[in-house]
């Protein structure tokens, strides 16, 4: 737990702790946002966080997060940390996800080959607050209907189904054994069997090509995409300026330091994961690499995908390395005890997540202009689907909302005193409509920023490119 006092308290102590709470921070304060009367220029913010990111990326960003209030959100936790630093906690905290918008919920392969849902990006994690996840998600969840023409009563559907699922999973997971709790996971296939009678036909048939899409999307498949024969060796695929081999965008003395270091960082990370994985991926020789762009709020930071090979050809595995800044958080919740932000990431995404990529490790490297940066490693696409809440119907997205607050609510009761949580959430839905005052306020904060970003980039004093 992040909070190590809970430890020696007993279940009943924990309870009251939790109901004591309420007194200090009602349930009902939620409902509040009020924008600080010294709230920075949204612009200022983003452009403070672009500055320590790619020049060149930078206008892509900006692009993306221009397309729409919804594309805007993804790209704005640091904004909203801001925000949610004033708003009421009740003093219990968590490891956070930090940035837990709808679409870092997607399905996952677990290590031993099953399809699960789970939290995907953890960029930002680090303990905090466990009330600024929920607002997140349901601010999201909330925006998200906007973007679809959903009438208010309908956006409070989905948002307070997130909130009651998340507040009655907690509940469960009060009662339930520590190490049950630990070995709680999602199912994707059991999941969809369970709710699959409350569907139409036509969603029913979307979701189970979605169940068997995110299957083939493996290192094969990867391959296939990424990937073309070049003089009879195998070689990242050019798409720029999404994916840009070294060769690309280099002169060849740098672009040799940078492979060099590259492989360096490839060889070096193993010592981050378990010996049996690091006897696995001794198996494999890095054969290329290329720059990636990837996201809307990771647009700018440093990513690259490296192509392995094992027996042959046909034997891939892709890994992305991706840099790892401090978290959007930390200036309200705290720094991180890790000095290497790679680290920060990986401890956080393995604190959260039920099963994490079997090749997850971090490193720290000195770049080709002397700065040294944090970058934790994974493998690039493995059996990931990601929600489309553009064809969601408002049934669906409830329904997938209620999924979002159950997984976030599992997470949270690894790492925080899930009993006194529970206790402070109650049986009765007042802080559910709370939290569905506070989503619809906040989104209405979202489209302000939107706007000032739109006219920033109208009048030129920022520069956004389609990509």
């Amino acid at each position: 737990m992040t909070e190590t006092t809970s430890r020696h308290l007993t279940a009943r102590e924990r309870a009251d702790r939790g109901r004591e709470a309420r007194s200090r921070v009602p349930r009902s304060d939620h409902a509040e946002f009020t924008p600080a009367p010294d709230r920075p220029d949204p612009v200022d913010v983003i452009e403070q966080q672009s500055s320590s990111r790619l020049p060149d990326l930078v206008p892509i960003r900006y692009g993306r997060m221009t397309e729409s209030p919804f594309r805007f959100y993804r790209g704005a936790a640091g904004l909203m940390a801001a925000d949610l630093a004033g708003t009421p906690a009740c003093g219990l905290r968590t490891q956070l996800c930090g940035d837990a918008h709808m679409l870092n919920f997607r399905l996952l392969a677990s290590p031993e080959r099953h399809l699960m849902f789970d939290i995907n990006d953890f960029d930002e994690t680090l303990p905090g607050p466990w009330e600024w996840d929920v607002k997140r998600l349901a601010a999201s969840l909330a925006i998200a209907g906007r973007g679809n023409g959903f009438r208010r009563p309908e956006r409070a559907l989905v948002v307070h189904s997130a909130v009651r699922a998340y507040r009655k999973a907690m509940r469960r997971f009060a009662r339930m054994r520590t190490l049950d709790v630990w070995y709680s996971r999602i199912d994707a296939q059991e999941l969809y069997d369970a709710v699959s009678t409350r569907l139409d036909k036509r969603t029913r048939r979307r979701v189970s090509r979605t169940l068997d899409k995110a299957r083939t999307r493996d290192h094969m498949q990867a391959l296939d995409k990424l990937a073309h024969v070049v003089d009879g060796e195998l070689r990242i695929s050019a798409d720029p300026p999404l994916i840009m081999p070294l060769d690309s965008f280099l002169p060849d003395v740098e672009r040799k330091d940078l492979e060099q270091q590259l492989r360096d960082l490839i060889e070096r990370y193993a010592r981050t994961l378990p010996a049996d994985r690091r006897a696995l991926l001794a198996e494999y020789e890095v054969v290329d690499m290329a720059r990636k762009v990837v996201g809307v709020g990771s647009v700018g930071t440093r990513c690259w995908v490296v192509l392995l090979l094992g027996r042959d050809d046909r034997d891939p595995l892709m890994l992305q390395a991706k840099e790892a800044q401090t978290s959007a958080l930390a200036e309200f919740a705290g720094r991180s005890s890790h000095t290497n932000q790679g680290e920060r990431v990986v401890a956080g995404q393995r604190l959260m997540q039920a099963t994490s990529d079997m090749f997850l490790g971090w490193e720290r490297v000195q770049g080709l202009d002397g700065r040294e940066r944090d970058f934790y490693i994974r493998q690039l696409r493995d059996w990931k689907a990601i929600p489309q809440p553009e064809l969601m119907a408002p049934d669906v997205m409830g329904l997938f909302a209620r999924l979002c607050g159950r997984t976030l609510a599992r997470a949270h009761a690894r790492s925080g005193d899930r009993i006194a949580i529970s206790a402070y959430l109650g049986r009765s839905d007042a802080f559910d409509r709370a939290i569905g005052y506070f989503a619809e306020a906040y989104a209405d904060q979202n489209e302000r920023d939107h706007k000032a970003l739109t006219t920033a980039v109208r009048t030129g004093r920022v520069t956004a490119t389609s990509a």
